[in-house]
């Protein structure tokens, strides 16, 4: 080993090496590349924890494991493998969730730095909170294809992962996804809500019934105003004409839906009723809408027996396994049939009100809304997508590129180098970029550390954020579940308000199960009261300003800002954004363009919708090898760039003017790329790509990557 070689390292690097507590988070293609670098570098005291067991599409990537590894704990595994190399190490492996109670921030006190090459957001968050209260150094890395990134996270010195807080995942009009789907990905999302209506957690938001409430859908009556969508009658009648499996009629007339899931298994989950239910009735129904098809070509409805005139569905369970065919419509019909099989045995066996949760790696899953994602598809006249296409967008997920991976975490461990002597500013940001820049370099470092963001709710001295939330909408239920745990990652928050000590969520079972039904107007949480969160186990205090607003029609019911600014009326915003270019600071123009090209220190101003300027910035890759795209700009691309709804800006600098180089600002290229997950065979990355030499009519932007 590296370490055990006199003059391979200074005298002084090689004994701390030796000595060194080095914790690994995430053993899949990082974090394999990651430990193997550790142990062949001296390193002689490792532990390495990863929830996660190796799939098959993971061997093309993570060389530590083999076949007969296949089903294994991937953290046990590494262990044994790496020990080949050197068996006086010392390596200790957990196949848990790093998130579990019983790794809190005493055990991340043990560890001299900690490496993470994690695959999901809120696993990353919580070891960015863990590190920050334990005062460990953190060096965060990540790959997208051809691109990596490397960072070191230290409290007090750099901002923290949460500094620069990501967007959600792209979403669509409820009405867009029920009735009027023009693209392949509206489909997929019809699917996987189809698959949560029958067999998963059923929200109310992703009700796959045809929308009678579209606006688009209403006609204008003589006075101007809106007019109930016609439908070859009243709507109310729908019921009886389509003679919907899911409706019956009382003693009085009137129509009562039944649960879908509740229908679904009355009728014994046959293949026939629930296709021509989805595929048939709800199409009819949505024909009468006529007021829809005025400028759209109208969908054509299936009808099973006419698709599979046998009435059965035959066995073809091979089809489901060719993943690059584009399914015929027969085709798509019987893996419907044979998923619905497999998904409803499997959910029948569940006890209680445990459901099913979709997953990509689930076959049965995967093939149900591939199947009938195309089937809508060939309703809508939208193209057909294959089932590997359909997994990554539905997965949202690209693939991982083996070289980049080793790239990656060769910076890692020789980041680790330099924390351990103590050089924490010679730890900049390193960002692999998929080709060379201007000046030939494709590893490209920033131009200086950046500190914390002032507005963190992280770590920030007295973190506070501003909720714009629609509290006669919203329950606490709500509030803990979407906000303070989905949204702010938090795992197990207290919640009292401020002004008189009101306890409105607490983490002891069942103290406060009676507020969870309610909303928060009724407890009197409307405009600006600030609720005080605790999280004791991330060691996490937060305050929360509350902003109400009345939200229209799918509109989202909560937004977390961190700036004030953001909660100007839209008319002030609209004003704002109509300011001719001319108008603009030309410093302004500059530092922005510098902070684009990682020439400048590009300081964040706290909104939480914003991101870092960064020259190529990439989620921490992992476990499964594949990429997250948390914004999906065309769903053809698997590598998403920087969309045009956020800016980043760096306020001027006094006395540092000069003329930023045209060859780099000119020729630069920026690409952005998202988060991670995942595990099919790796294939060349498509790239979107803008470039800096485009108008600048609109701010020029980058976004940070998770």
């Amino acid at each position: 080993m590296a370490a055990a070689i006199d003059g391979v390292f200074p005298s002084t690097l090689q004994e701390l090496v030796k000595k060194a507590k080095v914790l690994v988070v995430g053993a899949g293609g990082i974090g394999c590349e990651v430990l193997k670098n550790l142990v062949l570098s001296g390193f002689s005291d490792i532990e390495i924890i990863d929830l996660d067991t190796i799939d098959l599409s993971n061997l093309n990537r993570q060389f530590l494991f083999h076949r007969e590894h296949v089903g294994k704990s991937k953290a046990r595994v590494a262990r044994e493998s790496a020990l080949s190399f050197n068996p006086d190490a010392k390596i200790t492996a957990y196949h848990d969730s790093v998130t579990s109670t019983d790794y809190g921030v005493n055990f991340f006190k043990k560890f001299d730095l900690v490496l993470s090459a994690l695959d999901n957001r809120a696993a990353r968050n919580h070891v960015n909170r863990m590190c920050l209260n334990a005062d460990v150094p953190l060096i965060e890395s990540g790959t997208a294809g051809y691109n990596g990134q490397v960072e070191l996270i230290k409290r007090g010195l750099t901002q923290c992962y949460e500094c620069t807080p990501k967007d959600k995942q792209r979403s669509f009009p409820g009405c867009t996804i029920r009735n009027t789907p023009s693209e392949p990905i509206h489909c997929i999302v019809w699917a996987k809500h189809l698959f949560n209506q029958l067999f998963g957690e059923s929200l109310e938001d992703e009700d796959i019934s045809p929308d009678a409430a579209d606006p688009d859908a209403k006609e204008k009556d003589e006075a101007g105003g809106d007019a109930e969508p016609k439908a070859d009658g009243q709507e109310k009648e729908k019921g009886e004409e389509s003679k919907e499996e899911d409706k019956e009629a009382t003693a009085n007339g009137n129509v009562v839906r039944i649960n879908t899931r509740q229908w679904a298994k009355d009728c014994k989950y046959d293949a026939g009723k629930l296709f021509n239910k989805f595929f048939n009735e709800d199409i009819t129904y949505l024909l009468r809408m006529s007021n829809l098809w005025k400028t759209r070509k109208a969908p054509v409805p299936v009808q099973w027996d006419t698709l599979l005139p046998d009435g059965s569905s035959g066995d073809q369970k091979e089809v489901a396994k060719q993943h690059h065919k584009i399914w015929s419509i027969e085709e798509c019909g019987h893996v419907f049939a044979n998923a619905l099989k497999e998904l409803s045995a499997n959910f029948l066996k569940l006890e209680g009100d445990d459901t099913l949760s979709w997953d990509k790696d689930d076959q049965p899953a995967m093939d149900f809304v591939a199947a009938c994602a195309n089937v809508r598809s060939h309703i809508f006249n939208i193209e057909r997508k294959s089932r590997f296409e359909i997994k990554s967008m539905a997965g949202n997920i690209i693939p991982a590129i083996a070289t980049t991976n080793a790239i990656t975490a060769g910076i890692s461990v020789m980041r680790a180098f330099k924390v351990l002597e103590g050089k924490l500013e010679q730890c900049k940001a390193v960002y692999a970029r998929l080709r060379p820049n201007a000046r030939n370099h494709f590893l490209v470092p920033d131009a200086s550390l950046p500190g914390p963001n002032p507005n963190c709710h992280v770590c920030a001295s007295d973190p506070a954020i501003t909720l714009k939330i629609d509290t006669k909408r919203i329950r606490i239920r709500e509030l803990r579940d979407e906000v303070l745990v989905k949204t702010l990652n938090m795992l197990n928050p207290d919640v009292t308000v401020e002004s008189n000590g009101t306890i409105l969520i607490s983490s002891e079972e069942g103290e406060t199960e009676c507020n969870e039904g309610k909303l928060l107007s009724e407890l009197n949480i409307v405009d600006g009261v600030i609720l005080k969160c605790d999280d004791f186990f991330q060691n996490y205090e937060l305050s929360i300003i509350i902003s109400h607003f009345d939200a229209e029609r799918d509109q989202t019911l909560f937004e977390v800002v961190a700036d004030a600014s953001q909660l100007k009326p839209k008319e002030e915003e609209q004003k704002k954004e109509a300011v001719p270019e001319e108008k603009e600071d030309a410093e302004q123009k500059t530092a922005k363009k510098r902070a684009a090209n990682g020439e400048g220190d590009a300081k964040d101003d706290g909104p939480s919708t914003s991101k870092r300027s960064r020259p190529t910035e990439v989620d921490e890759e992992d476990d499964d090898d594949c990429l997250v795209i948390e914004e999906d700009e065309d769903e053809a691309d698997v590598v998403a760039v920087a969309t045009d709804k956020l800016s980043v800006q760096s306020p001027p600098k006094a006395g540092t003017k000069r003329k930023p180089s045209e060859v780099i600002e000119d020729e630069e290229d920026i690409t952005e790329i998202l988060d991670s997950s995942d595990d099919e065979p790796a294939a060349p990355t498509k790239c979107k790509r803008s470039r800096l030499d485009e108008s600048l009519s609109n701010p020029v932007e980058v976004i940070s990557i998770d």
